[in-house]
């Protein structure tokens, strides 16, 4: 499994309707998402609009791959479209992935440090 976080951005005037939408996700939605193979996903949202989010996955590519052929997902990034900045392309196509360059676990492991 990988872990994958990436950045976005959120128009900062429509943040309250941005977390409204995300307090109850369509039902459909959860289950794509569950089912394309994307795992322990999470959001965080800033003041400013800075949207960071992270994922488990068996392979990123192939989970989003896998979600974008899902009717139910075009319907969300249409309805999830208005509340990025500058964004020509769904808001799952322009996420930013983000280079992982420190866990503490793997470093920890490889000092023998983790007892």
């Amino acid at each position: 499994m990988t872990r994958v976080c990436f950045v976005s951005q959120v128009k900062p005037h429509l943040l309250a309707q941005y977390r409204a939408r995300h307090a109850q996700v369509w039902p459909d939605m959860l289950a794509s998402l569950r089912d394309t193979g994307w795992q322990d996903y999470r959001l965080f949202l800033s003041p400013t609009g800075l949207l960071v989010g992270t994922v488990t996955v068996d392979n990123y590519a192939d989970a989003q791959a896998r979600m974008a052929l899902t009717e139910v997902n075009a319907r969300w990034q249409a309805e999830m479209a208005e509340f990025f900045v500058d964004n020509p392309n769904n808001p799952d196509e322009a996420m930013e992935v983000l280079e992982e360059v420190f866990n503490l676990d793997e470093q920890l492991a490889a000092s023998g440090l983790n007892n």
